[in-house]
């Protein structure tokens, strides 16, 4: 989870998430049933080598070995608003992982598995708002088929990468692409991504939850957010962020992350002098979180952080990267720059929410 609530520059203007967004009052044909809606938002089970170097059925071969696990998710409000997802399965017993903001606020989630006539009730076993990851479980009759998860600290940009999922509403959709870049943040609402992976693989809404696949038929990516201003510009959550939120999700319901409470300016050099801030480089503060970790400790907006313990800040996602390291209750040293000079305080770092937090637009 994102240990800061908004990074003012980071625009999400053009980005949508990629959950289905079904039209009023239209019936929309499922594979096994119709649904009315409202507007809004195996491990395989038997692998075989993949076939390289690529060639005419290395594609092909991949996605007929991880579609079984690969499941659709119908998410209905109380209003009737209805929500076309993804998910697939990480374990045998049923749970699977898809983004949260597919199921967020529904009351009744149905899933959709490749084989069975009928759909599963799936319960919500952890969300985790900000990263917008969830972990959901069915009651499965028999050993479901799973997809291992790959590593995106590994995968180079420029590699090939597969997404399926369930686009507008048309099921087992595969679109394939490259690995655009990697460590992209973006911003959409209140949800934070601070680390995505970018790819040229059509994601559109509806493949909200489904895998990002490499050619070996590992997860290294949900697809989670498309751009509306372009073509070929999707991203992914990195597989490296549900290896480490799943277990947390599982045992505690919530990903148990530190938190220290601060909305933070990325271009502190710019707003330096308009703003007569204490410093041009650093992460300048716009806005401290009540009754947070920040403000425990004395915080102010307009101060400037230049140092988490005995490492130099100077970029949000850097803040950001150094208070995820830490642990929730972790005592750190945070340096700010004030109009008085350079002040050290004491933090004891606190969890973070799990749900949206207002922040006001306001600087200072």
């Amino acid at each position: 989870m994102s240990a800061m609530l908004k990074t003012l520059g980071v625009s999400a203007a053009g980005f949508v998430a990629g959950a289905g967004l079904i039209g009023g009052g239209a019936l929309v044909l499922g594979s096994h049933h119709s649904v009315t809606a409202s507007p809004t938002y195996r491990k395989v089970a038997t692998h075989t080598t993949p076939t390289l170097p690529i060639g005419p059925d290395t594609m092909s071969n991949v996605v007929k070995r991880v579609s079984p696990a690969i499941v659709k998710i119908v998410a209905t409000h109380k209003n009737g608003q209805v929500d076309i997802g993804t998910g697939f399965f990480l374990t045998s017993s049923g749970d699977l992982v898809t983004n949260d903001h597919v199921i967020y606020g529904a009351n009744n989630i149905k899933v959709q598995v490749p084989g069975y006539s009928k759909p599963f009730t799936a319960t919500v076993v952890g969300t985790d708002y900000i990263s917008d990851v969830a972990a959901l479980k069915i009651s499965a009759p028999k050993p479901m088929p799973t997809l291992p998860l790959g590593s995106s600290s590994g995968t180079p940009v420029g590699a090939w990468a597969i997404a399926i999922g369930n686009p507008y509403n048309l099921n087992h959709t595969v679109t394939v692409g490259v690995i655009s870049a990697k460590g992209r943040p973006l911003t959409i609402g209140q949800r934070q991504y601070p680390d995505l992976l970018q790819t040229s693989a059509a994601i559109n809404p509806g493949n909200s939850g489904g895998p990002l696949l490499n050619l070996k038929g590992q997860v290294i990516g949900i697809n989670t957010a498309v751009s509306t201003q372009g073509q070929g510009i999707g991203f992914a959550i990195p597989s490296s962020t549900v290896k480490k939120l799943w277990p947390q999700l599982l045992k505690y319901g919530h990903a148990r992350m530190p938190w220290l409470g601060v909305a933070v300016l990325t271009d502190t050099a710019g707003l330096a002098q308009h703003y007569q801030l204490p410093a041009k480089q650093g992460v300048a503060i716009s806005y401290i979180i009540p009754h947070s970790a920040a403000q425990k400790a004395g915080l102010k907006a307009g101060e400037v952080i230049t140092r988490i313990n005995n490492h130099s800040v100077t970029s949000a996602t850097g803040l950001e990267r150094a208070i995820d390291q830490e642990r929730v209750g972790q005592k750190i040293t945070i340096t700010v720059q004030t109009h008085h000079g350079s002040v050290s305080k004491s933090v004891t770092l606190g969890e973070a929410p799990n749900g949206p937090i207002s922040v006001p637009h306001s600087l200072f």
